[in-house]
């Protein structure tokens, strides 16, 4: 079984579309799949256009009157996630944007190489999109410079993007060591950073995709702050051991 865990937060005009496209790709590419949605506290149309598509998907809806965060909506996600999964070494979760900027066909190879035999599938964004934001552009250029050495032993190239799939093994292993606290720390690029750390504790294998992402499709104004952004990578710099647990790798 795969889960796609979406945090949405005002998502009305796209995330529709976004579900149905998730359909049609996993569809014909053949395998079950189960999503897995939170509407964090959103205050336009969102709740009535995920009630009207839980009547064609496996769609399951979860609802916060208060805002969570994208982090913390997704983070009850992936509890949910690992809690629903009845066979922990071979389900897994992805974790995708609700505003339509990653494309739902990148399933298909992030899937695929999980299959072939890796633990974590992260998504590597190679700084070209349609509409990149210039914010984003600009943080993208300082973000490996703040991290520093951090950035430079990651075993990725690309560990601010969150276009994952993760076995759900590794999950539940990290919530195990984690007991009930919190998995992440940090907002955005720093929870993603935070979040591929403790999965590579547990992970025998680490592998990376590339992906194009779409920022022309969507309908509202980013939220993306490049100060806030940058201030929450360097309060992680130093600090991430990208060192498996011993006996993995």
């Amino acid at each position: 079984m795969i889960y796609i865990a979406i945090p949405v937060h005002n998502e009305e005009s796209t995330i529709g579309v976004l579900l149905w496209k998730i359909r049609n790709v996993l569809g014909e590419f053949g395998r079950d799949y189960e999503l897995l949605v939170l509407d964090d506290a959103s205050t336009d149309g969102t709740p009535e256009v995920l009630k009207r598509y839980r009547r064609s998907l496996p769609l399951r809806v979860f609802r916060s009157d208060e805002r969570l965060g994208s982090s913390g909506a997704l983070e009850k996600l992936l509890r949910t996630a690992v809690e629903r999964a009845p066979y922990p070494k071979r389900d897994a979760v992805v974790t995708l944007q609700g505003d339509f900027t990653e494309h739902p066909e990148d399933l298909v190879p992030l899937v695929k190489t999980l299959e072939g035999g890796a633990d974590v599938v992260a998504g590597s964004f190679g700084g070209k999109g349609d509409g990149l934001p210039l914010s984003v552009r600009v943080a993208r250029w300082a973000a490996p410079r703040v991290l520093g050495s951090s950035f430079k032993s990651c075993p990725v190239t690309d560990p601010f993007c969150g276009y994952r799939i993760y076995r759900v093994i590794v999950l539940k292993k990290a919530l195990r060591d984690h007991g009930g606290a919190p998995l992440v720390k940090h907002p955005g690029w720093a929870a993603n950073v935070e979040l591929l750390e403790l999965a590579v504790h547990h992970a025998r294998r680490v592998e990376e995709v590339p992906l194009g992402l779409r920022y022309d499709i969507r309908n509202r104004k980013t939220r993306f702050r490049t100060i806030r952004t940058l201030r929450d990578l360097g309060r992680i710099r130093g600090k991430v051991n990208w060192t498996p647990e011993e006996g993995l790798a």
